[in-house]
């Protein structure tokens, strides 16, 4: 048996650092004078307090590197402590949310899923807002660093190929993890920043424009309003569209721009693809939709950019019921947020770099058989890709698919209806938040689901944001016999 105390003692201080983080609600509570602020001195009082002797008890924790195991758990046991204790004001405050929902819409925050399980969002208490726009933000800031960082030493999901120097992700430039998890904060923190006052120029009140710019810059998808984007004039889909996209991209290539190196950027391969299948999407489903009310119409192509850009990065904001837009417009964006962004960004689902060695894989393979005698070597990038990084992006399209699929048959067997069951089989272990149809579609919400569907949720939107084996090998014998 290893030792599980390094992960007891790392796991305790984020815990505690989460309780500190609720004093922000807290004092935003005091100044409305909503008599709310009780709720978060409680919640702090106990999560700090846990937090604390969790990672005492664990103090005298070897400070060697963590082994490959301890890692795996590591990660994973962050993404589920969280939640619980992140789900702690909305069990004791206005929400009066049981222990199902409040975990519902915690791990639905910190995983960036941005399903919802609240209603009356425009009356709920400013520091409870705030709070779900902090999981939010905390989460696509910390799946970032545990992309960069982790998975590629895992060898995750063909995520090692971002840890070669032949693909000068890392290199000389960002040389240890410390120093990239730094420069990642340093660089969402000015995203953050320069898209509140976006925001604000826009239209926003200065409240509003933070808490959406921290679920934004983290492709989250929470929104201070039932009518989500709906609230809000032109202006503001047009500046939440750019940064979604922006926070679509690699963050590692911001480090490499703010050092003064842009070609890193224009040249990536992965982000030339997003680009190119972003505008496919806006263009096909803005022509379609203007074909079917037969003119020109700046309206219809905004919320068909905005739409698409919010379910392609896995963010879930909406601005209008696209569920009404006919079936092509549907199962466009149905297919949108199956792609998602680039790898090393909030964004979440298969990320487009897989897409890309699947059809590079494809396409040697196909080479093969029409001249066997030569040689067909799958590349990205303009280089050859190794065989292990094929095999794990193979293994995950398949784990990925075969989760989708039993996870679709479970939750129709709590008595979901198809449409309800796939779509939110998709949102959750895609992490895209709205699903489809009347109940789960961009005008409704996860409110009405059974217990059952939504635990069954929670836990596809944790193992979808791990990237799904992270989760999966913690179940095997080998690995608490290694």
């Amino acid at each position: 048996m290893f030792d599980l105390r390094p992960v007891g003692y790392v796991v305790g201080w984020l815990v505690l650092a989460l309780g500190a983080m609720m004093s922000f609600p807290l004092a935003i509570d005091i100044a409305d004078g909503n008599g709310e602020w009780h709720v978060f001195l409680r919640s702090m009082l106990l999560t700090v307090m846990i937090g604390a002797a969790l990672a005492l008890a664990c103090a005298n924790a070897p400070r060697a590197r963590l082994s490959r195991q301890q890692t795996f758990l590591l990660t994973s046991g962050v993404w589920l402590a969280l939640p619980v204790f992140g789900a702690l004001p909305f069990i004791f405050g206005a929400t009066e949310a049981d222990v199902t929902d409040a975990f519902f819409e915690a791990m639905s925050g910190l995983t960036t899923t941005g399903a919802t399980v609240f209603s009356g969002l425009d009356g709920l208490p400013r520091g409870l807002l705030l709070w779900r726009g902090m999981l939010q933000w905390f989460g696509g800031v910390g799946i970032i660093v545990v992309a960069m960082v982790f998975l590629p030493e895992l060898r995750i999901g063909g995520m090692q190929i971002f840890r070669t120097e032949g693909f000068d992700t890392f290199g000389k430039i960002l040389p240890r993890a410390t120093q990239i998890a730094q420069q990642i904060s340093a660089i969402y923190i000015g995203l953050t920043a320069i898209c509140a006052m976006a925001y604000g120029i826009a239209g926003m009140g200065a409240f509003d424009a933070t808490v959406h710019a921290m679920t934004t810059i983290a492709t989250g998808g929470f929104a201070n309003y039932d009518a989500s984007f709906g609230a809000f004039g032109p202006a503001v889909e047009y500046v939440a569209s750019v940064f979604m996209v922006l926070a679509a991209l690699p963050f590692v290539r911001y480090i490499q721009l703010v050092a003064g190196s842009a070609q890193p950027l224009w040249r990536d391969s992965q982000v030339q693809a997003f680009f190119v299948t972003l505008g496919i999407f806006v263009l096909a489903i803005a022509a379609w939709r203007m074909a079917e009310i037969g003119t020109v119409s700046e309206q219809a192509f905004r919320q068909s950019l905005f739409n698409t850009a919010s379910l392609l990065t896995g963010t879930g904001y909406a601005s209008t019921d696209y569920w009404q837009w006919g079936g092509f417009g549907v199962v466009a964006l149905f297919l949108a947020g199956l792609v998602g962004g680039c790898a090393g960004s909030t964004s979440c689902s298969i990320k487009v770099f897989r897409y890309q060695l699947l059809l590079a894989s494809i396409n040697a393979q196909v080479r093969r058989i029409h001249s066997p005698r030569g040689v067909a070597t799958p590349r990205y990038g303009g280089r050859p890709v190794s065989d292990d990084v094929l095999n794990s992006v193979m293994t995950f399209f398949v784990v990925f698919f075969t989760t989708l699929g039993v996870l679709a048959v479970l939750l129709a067997l709590t008595g979901l209806d198809l449409t309800t069951a796939v779509s939110g089989a998709v949102a959750a272990l895609g992490n895209i938040g709205p699903g489809l149809g009347a109940e789960i579609g961009p005008s409704g919400n996860y409110a009405g689901l059974n217990d059952s569907a939504k635990w069954l949720l929670a836990a596809a939107m944790l193992v979808g944001r791990l990237e799904l084996m992270v989760v999966f090998v913690l179940f095997t014998a080998e690995f608490w016999r290694g």
